[in-house]
């Protein structure tokens, strides 16, 4: 099983360091409350939206702040941003409401937003200056690399425990590592593990801005921040070899030949290009044009970020539930999530927006789905759409699913666009199934 597959990394002991000293347990720790709060205190945001023109218009002052250059700042060890959060569920009954799920278990999209929210706080607190209350940094989501699931089921009724630090840096970004356990029998067990990859940008959110160098103090933490190096290496050969600047390759199209072959209707006869547009659905498949779902979110000021654009945790918990929703509809049982990956944040969507959501199951193997969810903010005024985000979620189903098969045409390379959508699913899927 990928759940027992998946191992977890820990960190080193010298990195474990609460926001609170003098007293151990997961009582002494902040909560994810005050992790928001302290985001706010930390930027200078409003609370009310109000306000908000007025909060922006302050942080201008902060560009006096910025570095010229990175040497110009302090260099920071790993266990300087390392951070411990707790979220009570089992301790705090009261809060367990917002996180609970008709099947008695965690909200996932939940735990996304609270993932978030902890790695912009990380950041920050690697970046903090003793003598500045206020940070001129605005530090933003770019990517979530991916989130690898170890257990299935996360209970509504344990406390949680999110720890977490940065573990890479570059000139302008920053790599975090965070996981999460719950306590079990006393104990904290792990549950996921997680790496985002977050930007520094001046106070207006405008321009790259200089962050403080990261050194490593031990062996492990040398293999960490060289396994953070080859991260950014295999993110930027993945994305050269995208399907939208590189052809499928000789076996990829050899598959979309098949798939065609195997899905013209024997039974018609007559002239080949009539065989060409009759077509069957081979056993236990579905058509991927039958497997889709939408969704529409009106961005309303609740849902900002202390930068009032729309917060990118909840964008991610909106695509989260709809691709869980295609992947239930489509594979017949209840599925759960195995592994988050390839999470881009291509452009800010601002408050007022009107988000659709567009979730397809690209590729199916076993019990196993993969599901792309494509967001994009849609300007009443110009008409104009605009993509945001593109989303990769894998689920493993109860029960196993229908093969998904895109209808292709004719031709000895049938490769169009919905087959293009299949092999970037089987891509994804194969990168996933290899790291867990």
């Amino acid at each position: 099983s990928a759940y027992r597959l998946c191992t977890m990394r820990k960190l080193p002991s010298l990195l474990v360091r609460t926001l609170t000293s003098g007293t151990n347990g997961s009582s002494a720790l902040p909560d994810m409350s005050e992790v928001r709060s302290r985001l706010r205190d930390i930027v200078g945001a409003s609370t009310n939206w109000r306000d908000h023109v007025q909060a922006m218009q302050e942080r201008k002052a902060l560009h006096t702040l910025l570095a010229k250059r990175q040497e110009d700042l302090p260099p920071r060890r790993m266990k300087d941003s390392y951070l411990e959060v707790t979220l009570p569920l089992g301790s705090q009954p009261e809060i367990r409401e917002k996180y609970l799920n008709v099947h008695n278990s965690v909200r996932f999209g939940r735990i996304l937003e609270d993932l978030d929210s902890l790695g912009v706080l990380i950041c920050y607190t690697h970046t903090k200056q003793e003598t500045q209350p206020r940070s001129p940094l605005s530090i933003v989501t770019a990517l979530v690399d991916k989130i690898n699931l170890c257990k299935k089921i996360i209970y509504p009724d344990c406390d949680i425990k999110f720890t977490g630090n940065v573990s890479w840096v570059g000139k302008t970004s920053m790599e975090v590592k965070m996981h999460m356990l719950q306590l079990h029998d006393g104990d904290y067990s792990p549950v996921l593990d997680a790496t985002f990859v977050m930007v520094a940008r001046d106070p207006e959110n405008k321009r790259p801005a200089f962050v403080n160098p990261l050194v490593p103090e031990t062996p492990e933490e040398e293999e960490i921040f060289k396994q953070g190096e080859l991260n950014k290496v295999k993110r930027i050969d993945f994305s050269t070899a995208s399907l939208l600047k590189m052809a499928p390759t000789a076996e990829e199209r050899n598959i979309v030949h098949d798939i065609f072959l195997n899905t013209l209707d024997t039974r018609q006869e007559g002239e080949e290009t009539v065989s060409f547009r009759s077509r069957k659905l081979p056993p236990n498949s579905v058509w991927m044009e039958d497997a889709k779902l939408k969704g529409l979110q009106i961005c309303h000021p609740q849902e900002r970020n202390i930068f009032n654009r729309i917060f990118g945790g909840f964008l991610m918990r909106k695509a989260f539930e709809l691709g869980w929703a295609n992947a239930c509809s489509c594979g017949g049982s209840r599925p759960f999530i195995v592994s988050v990956d390839d999470i881009m944040f291509q452009r800010p969507v601002e408050v007022g927006s009107l988000l659709l959501l567009s979730g397809q199951v690209c590729y199916t193997e076993k019990n196993y789905i993969q599901v792309r969810v494509h967001s994009e903010v849609y300007d009443p005024d110009t008409r104009e759409h605009q993509t945001t985000n593109i989303f990769h979620f894998t689920f493993v189903s109860e029960n196993e699913v229908p093969q998904v098969v895109p209808k292709t045409y004719g031709g000895k390379y049938p490769i169009n666009a919905i087959s293009m959508l299949y092999l970037d699913g089987k891509r994804h899927f194969a990168a996933v199934m290899k790291e867990i």
